[in-house]
């Protein structure tokens, strides 16, 4: 089963918080690591495609993109 975008988020903020520590072994640090590095490549794919995805949807009937601010405060 494929992770949700914020759980592989909170897991990757997790490794970042283990290896600020600095108290892990280099092999530790090593493997954590690599499991970040997946994890923000999955990320940054994730948020690609939603951004390719807000495109397609914001289009105009010309098939320009009419591109919008995001009102983040007002959505909490």
């Amino acid at each position: 089963m494929e992770k949700s975008f914020e759980t592989s988020l909170a897991e990757l903020e997790q490794i970042v918080g283990k290896l600020e520590s600095g108290d892990l072994p280099l092999e530790q640090s090593l493997e954590l690591f690599e499991q970040g590095i997946k994890l923000s490549r999955d990320c940054r794919t994730r948020l690609t495609n939603a951004e390719r995805r807000i495109e397609i949807l914001m289009r105009d009937a010309d098939g320009g993109l009419g591109a919008e601010d995001l009102d983040l405060e007002s959505s909490r």
